[in-house]
């Protein structure tokens, strides 16, 4: 079991990290670590997956999984108590977002990818964090600049992390997708790039489009982006790859 841990300028007091496709007890096609609940594996697989996280990593409480759902909820778990003990999958409360903020300790924000974005925050004093589950839908809708809401610390004292995602080498989308994202922002035509002319076929760059939403925010503290879910098959699962395939849990929490 191998975590990617972010290379920020975070407080030491917060605790990231993005989970890999090893060291788990699930089978093919969601060998071996799969984080992901509603991906048609055997649960008690998922069960003990994600207890040996809890115990590697020493979370320090049951994390608020979400039903995500590619839209632009952003939620304020710092209210919200978790009643199900850790690891009960069955009776696990469902909160429909795809995002999760808090400033109390010890709570655990997690968003479930794979080739989707996880985006991380923390503030430079180490007393609020969020997770953002940012799909190209989520990403362009705007689920960062509503994650960034729930702060009560200015965009200039957030440091951002962009966690592994598909690449641009390897996002094809049709035309229809870059003019929604053109049309929300005429600066993201730089993240396309033409591929096939005659079917209008590009390859997008997310994390160029995460990085300018970001910065339009205020944001100057942004990291990552250096991963690609679908070339890197060792390490990640990809829905684009094998379209059947498991989900890593990018979490996030403060002492």
């Amino acid at each position: 079991m191998k975590s990617i841990y972010p290379y920020w300028t975070a407080p030491k007091n917060i605790h990231a990290f993005t989970t890999t496709r090893t060291g788990g007890v699930s089978l093919a096609p969601f060998a071996s670590l799969n984080m992901g609940n509603r991906t048609g594996d055997n649960l008690e697989h998922i069960v003990e997956n994600r207890r040996r996280i809890i115990q590697t990593e020493q979370i320090p409480s049951e994390p608020y999984w979400l039903t995500q759902i590619h839209s632009t909820i952003a939620l304020d778990i710092s209210q919200i108590a978790l009643q199900p003990p850790m690891g009960n999958i069955n009776s696990h409360q469902s909160f429909e977002a795809d995002a999760s903020y808090t400033n109390q300790p010890k709570q655990v924000s997690v968003v479930l990818t794979a080739d989707c974005m996880p985006v991380l925050f923390c503030t430079t004093k180490g007393d609020e964090v969020a997770a953002a589950h940012a799909g190209w839908r989520g990403l362009c809708n705007g689920i960062l600049e509503e994650t960034v809401k729930k702060f009560s610390s200015p965009p200039s004292k957030i440091i951002a992390w962009m966690g592994p995602a598909i690449s641009a080498k390897k996002f094809e989308v049709g035309i229809e997708v870059k003019q929604q994202f053109e049309e929300v922002d005429p600066k993201a035509q730089i993240a396309f790039r033409l591929i096939d002319s005659t079917e209008q076929k590009y390859l997008a760059n997310l994390y160029l489009i995460a990085k300018q939403r970001l910065q339009a925010l205020g944001i100057t503290q942004i990291f990552g982006g250096d991963y690609c879910t679908y070339t890197e098959q060792d390490k990640f699962f990809s829905y684009r790859r094998e379209n059947n395939t498991g989900r890593m849990a990018t979490m996030i929490w403060f002492d």
